[in-house]
């Protein structure tokens, strides 16, 4: 069977993944960007912006297994889109018309709309679903290729705690955000049921992997 894959999230010291006021102008809240520096000083991540130069090393290296393997991806409401995008009709994401996944995506959400095709291979569809039926209509779609669980951080929470993700790969950004949304709360334990390895970069980052036992 296909595996449910966590790729790189990125967490504060303090196990916040997201800031404080998320806005149509702040998708991080309060964080901003601090969460996602060291992705945007990589090759890959200012290839993303269509921008040249970045470094090399393990985190480039890293962020470019993101594709490998993919063949759906799911993700909350509030990854897709500002607080309120479903009273707008016309929102197509934050990504523009070629986003970067290339596979159907699931938007879960209480406000399911019509499926939009964008360019890239890249199709969106809305649905109002719990975790575990979500990742069997995923799989289904998927061609017997891994679902990414793509975020944010609320959602990711409810797929470990419903016990559900194979493989979790969290960067550790050494910066201290106070307030926003929390991975962690109410997962304690968890490291019991994986494989937990990490790795630090020149970046400042710690890299954290925890991989189903028995994979």
């Amino acid at each position: 069977m296909s595996l449910a894959r966590v790729q790189h999230i990125s967490v504060s010291l303090d196990g916040f993944a997201t800031g404080e006021g998320q806005s149509l102008e702040a998708p991080f809240g309060h964080a901003g960007e601090r969460l996602h520096e060291w992705m945007f000083a990589t090759r890959w991540g200012r290839a993303m912006l269509r921008r040249p130069g970045g470094s090399g090393g393990v985190d480039d290296a890293i962020l470019r297994l993101f594709p490998a393997g993919i063949g759906a991806e799911i993700m909350g409401a509030g990854k897709f889109g500002y607080p309120g995008w479903h009273e707008n009709p016309d929102w197509k994401g934050p990504w523009g018309s070629n986003p970067p996944f290339h596979t159907p995506v699931f938007v879960l959400t209480h406000h399911p709309r019509p499926s939009i095709e964008m360019k890239g291979g890249t199709t969106y569809h809305f649905i109002d679903a719990s975790p575990a039926e979500a990742l069997e209509t995923a799989r289904e779609a998927a061609g017997g290729q891994d679902v990414r669980i793509g975020g944010g951080p609320t959602m990711v929470r409810d797929f470990l705690a419903a016990g559900l993700i194979d493989h979790l790969h969290i960067v550790v950004v050494p910066i201290l955000l106070g307030r926003g949304v929390r991975l962690w709360d109410g997962l304690e334990g968890l490291e019991k049921d994986y494989e937990v390895e990490s790795v630090s970069t020149p970046s400042g980052v710690t890299h954290v992997t925890f991989t189903r036992a028995g994979l």
